[in-house]
């Protein structure tokens, strides 16, 4: 605990003012980001030039783009029976035409119930499955058979060319700080604007070491948090180059300090442009399973899958009623909405190895928007991993004694924005030996201005978690300095949308509802 909060005072230490306004510098002080005189977001960076990330880069097509309404091109009506193969073949014959402008079209499947046994997947570029609406005169699907998958939107594991001295850059930097945009290699010769590069760099023994997830033991058996040298890759562009100075299209969520490297630099890798799934969605419906019974562990029906790596895609006006990890967003996946989601338990999970999560997050610049959750006491939004980075849970509603809980393995860069829990909580912690070693959860988490029963936030080792603008009380163990300015709203009232307004102008919050 000591040493929790001397790193928390060393990074809250009074920074120099970015402006003479004695004002303006108190706000910052307590608030890491606000509003300028001229209404211009203003950051308050750590000494190392840490920062809160511009979260406005999360949901399809990089944020701030309306979801398209793709033409239909087949319908599909109820039969009675098993409508599983006929919806799968309207799919395929959708998929089949070549694209025109991105897009193929739509399936519509008109009011009714159909009753399916077997998983839906769309598996081609620019394909719709779209009800007739997801109310009680709309369109159901009933699911049937063995525990599935309801829908899914799934594309190929990307595979990417072997590593050589002509495409991989080590970077220059001794630091380089989470929330940036830039940083240096050693020789930018080669590398180019608009290029596609992956960053990578290993997570050392030394790194595992400095965070306190080396010695985890839980019935006098050792808890890995993470394998030593474990990499971890993030998916960037270049903007621009200025000598050996990269720019990118979309900030790091983490740091990179090479004191942990060990003598194995960080890279940047030049990747060719990727073949993804894009422009895919699934909207307006209802899905309904059968009532859960037993654990977690035993077969589970669960509504909605983006698998492999799908980009540009989404999940929009969908109800879904008693499955379980009702939408799950897999590695690989990125720039991907899922707005107006709504899940309705009844049945409740045996208590066993885990809970459930209504969404579940492995992917990248993942936007959750307007979503609601009703009944079941597990995790209404839950990251799973270390590719878990950039992502956003913003206006939502969640009823219930769940939580918003990053679950695992230091994911980083989650901004919670205007959300209502009110008997439930935000967990922005270390989770120690919990599951196999889930260990320190996430990184730079921002709460921002939700309205909760609890916060529990802690600071990890040489990051930061913060609640800003947030009502609830302080649950279990938390740092009350990470708490800033509580039980008080402030301005902006939704961090994301002045993000992205201000990165795109108005039309941009246009254009997703807002």
């Amino acid at each position: 605990m000591k040493l929790t909060i001397t790193l928390l005072a060393i990074m809250l230490a009074p920074l120099a003012a970015h402006s003479a306004d004695h004002t303006r510098s108190e706000v910052l002080d307590r608030q890491w980001v606000a509003l300028d005189k001229t209404g211009k977001l203003e950051y308050k960076t750590t000494p190392k030039g840490d920062r809160i990330v511009d979260f406005s880069h999360a949901g399809y097509m990089g944020g701030g783009v309306a979801i398209p309404t793709l033409p239909v091109r087949k319908e599909v009506s109820p039969s009675g029976g098993d409508d599983t193969a006929a919806i799968q073949a309207a799919l395929g014959e959708v998929s089949a035409p070549p694209l025109v402008q991105g897009f193929r079209g739509a399936v519509l499947m008109k009011p009714g119930t159909y009753h399916c046994s077997k998983p839906i997947t769309i598996t081609k570029e620019g394909v719709v499955l779209r009800g007739s609406g997801s109310g009680k005169d709309g369109t159901s699907i009933e699911m049937s058979g063995e525990p599935h998958t309801a829908l899914m939107i799934e594309g190929l594991d990307l595979s990417f060319p072997k590593e050589t001295p002509a495409n991989t850059f080590p970077i220059a930097d001794t630091y380089v700080p989470a929330g940036t945009l830039s940083f240096s290699v050693k020789d930018a010769k080669g590398l180019a604007a608009g290029d596609t590069i992956r960053i990578r760099w290993p997570r050392t023994a030394k790194w595992i070491h400095f965070m306190g997830m080396d010695a985890l033991v839980r019935d006098g058996k050792r808890q890995t948090w993470m394998k030593d040298d474990s990499e971890i890759t993030t998916h960037r562009s270049i903007r621009s180059i200025e000598g050996n100075r990269l720019t990118l299209d979309v900030p790091l969520t983490d740091s990179i300090d090479a004191q942990f490297l060990d003598q194995q630099p960080a890279v940047v890798v030049k990747t060719p442009p990727v073949k993804r799934l894009r422009q895919c969605g699934i909207e307006s419906l209802q899905i309904v399973s059968p009532p859960h019974k037993g654990t977690l562990a035993a077969g589970k029906y669960t509504s909605v899958a983006l698998k492999g790596d799908c980009e540009d895609c989404w999940v929009k006006d969908i109800v879904m009623r008693e499955t379980l990890n009702n939408v799950q967003v897999w590695g690989g996946c990125r720039r991907i909405t899922i707005t107006e989601a709504h899940s309705f338990h009844n049945s409740t999970v045996e208590k066993g190895a885990g809970y459930p999560a209504d969404i579940s997050i492995r992917g990248s610049q993942i936007l959750v928007d307007r979503c609601t959750s009703h009944g079941l006491g597990g995790f209404y939004v839950a990251t799973l991993n270390s590719a878990a980075m950039l992502n956003v849970v913003l206006n939502c509603t969640f009823e219930g004694e769940g939580s918003i809980q990053p679950h695992m393995h230091w994911s980083t860069g989650l901004l919670i924005d205007s959300c209502h829990i009110p008997d439930g909580r935000i967990d922005l912690i270390n989770r120690h030996t919990s599951g196999s070693g889930h260990g320190w959860a996430i990184g730079w988490g921002i709460a921002w201005n939700c309205n909760v029963k609890y916060l529990q936030v802690q600071t990890p080792p040489g990051a930061l978690n913060l609640a800003i603008g947030c009502k609830g009380e302080p649950h279990k163990t938390f740092n009350q300095e990470a708490i800033l300015v509580p039980n008080k709203p402030v301005t902006p009232a939704s961090l994301y949308l002045a993000q992205l307004r201000e990165r795109l102008g108005d039309a941009a919050g246009k254009n997703i509802g807002y």
